[in-house]
């Protein structure tokens, strides 16, 4: 059996290429690092480090590579061959394998005409549907029935933290013990391949990314941008603090009510899956970077995602989001100068104030949201923390 991946990253390799795998699948990475595709081919393996006690090493093998740059037929020959296709390429690049996936599609309603779903794992909502609609962008009308024909894009939640590392023999993919791979069975169209080993299949997937975004999400960048005006490097040193780590929880607690009042998640279930994910955040094993948690801080400061969704929801429903309006507010105050949303949020702040800058980022209209924003702001600003 063939599995084609896009993206070599620390995600592919360290949950969907390793269920992949396990399930009995060839995996085939295809990315446009060329020294990671020679490896994948040198080697034929790759090594998986578990953060435990006991820092165990996994081999996932077979594996193989291509370069989506140089060797844009073969990869479209493996589209039209392959039993499974998954993505973790970054939402925002989505678009850019598009072209390819539709060539390789409309090849194989040509030559191949089997069924195969196409499962983009990114850390956003409905990417594969995000991905279909960047593929429709390249096809006629006729063309997207042929493909809607063959090929499914079930919708799917990942959660693993997963890191790289340096060693003698390459880089290394480091993994937490903990991941979950949950995939909407009822957007699947391909039911004589192997279920994935371990994945979670559902009818609906809605409530599971919800609460893996505006829980598990949202908890770790509120603990970054705490973390930062803290002074602390990574998100363990943040979580040594007993003050901390209970802002952390109660944060977590509120967004929780809104999980639970719109999908019918129970108080105790989300207390439980509260203090887990925090374990997991603790995990002295990982070295958690704040800068890197805390990356990308317009994108996790805007109307939808994973800190302002929740707080205007729940303020709609009369709610509490005392603890979710400091955490937005420590989001303004995070400067990593080396990421470039961060420059431009800081740039924005000093050029048009905080005032601007939380209508413009979070796109939020009520004013009494807004002021309450802009309090902790201040606070925070002058070193204050509110809690």
């Amino acid at each position: 059996m063939q599995a084609l991946h896009f993206g070599a990253g620390n995600i592919g390799k360290g949950l969907i290429g390793k269920l992949l795998n396990k399930t009995g699948y060839h995996v085939c990475f295809v990315d446009v690092n060329q020294q990671a595709v020679d490896q994948f081919n040198a080697k034929h393996k790759y090594h998986v480090e578990l953060l435990d006690d006991n820092h165990t090493v996994e081999t996932i093998s077979p594996v193989s590579a291509l370069n989506s740059n140089t060797q844009k037929e073969k990869v479209i020959e493996a589209i039209v061959n392959a039993d499974i296709i998954t993505t973790s390429v970054g939402i925002n690049n989505l678009s850019g394998i598009a072209p390819i996936l539709s060539k390789g599609l409309l090849k194989r309603v040509k030559e191949n005409k089997r069924k195969i779903d196409v499962i983009a794992n990114e850390n956003a909502i409905n990417a594969s549907t995000t991905l279909k609609q960047e593929m429709e962008k390249q096809l006629s009308e006729s063309e997207i029935q042929e493909i809607n024909g063959i090929a499914g894009f079930p919708n799917s939640a990942i959660d693993r933290l997963s890191l790289s590392e340096t060693r003698d023999e390459g880089e290394r993919t480091l993994v937490e013990p903990y991941y979950e791979w949950i995939i909407n069975k009822s957007e699947m169209i391909n039911f004589k391949a192997p279920s994935i080993k371990n994945a979670i299949y559902v009818e609906d997937l809605q409530p599971y990314i919800e609460r893996k975004l505006y829980i598990v999400n949202m908890g770790h960048a509120a603990t970054a941008y705490i973390g930062f005006f803290s002074g602390n490097s990574t998100i363990q040193k943040t979580l040594e603090n007993k003050d901390r780590t209970n802002f952390i929880s109660k944060t977590m607690d509120e967004a929780s009510q809104y999980v639970e009042t719109k999908f019918g998640f129970n108080r105790e279930e989300m207390t439980n899956f509260i203090e887990k994910t925090l374990k997991r955040f603790k995990n002295k094993n990982i070295n958690d970077q704040v800068f890197r948690v805390g990356r990308n801080p317009i994108r996790k400061l805007s109307f939808d995602e994973r800190l302002v969704k929740p707080t205007r929801e729940l303020f709609d429903m009369g709610l509490p989001v005392e603890r979710l309006t400091v955490a937005i507010a420590a989001g303004f105050l995070f400067y990593n100068p080396v990421d470039e949303e961060s420059v431009t949020l800081q740039k924005f702040i000093g050029e048009y104030g905080i005032d601007k800058a939380i209508t413009h980022y979070t796109e939020l209209e009520n004013e009494h949201l807004q002021n309450k924003i802009k309090e902790n702001y201040k606070q925070l600003k002058k070193g204050t923390f509110p809690f």
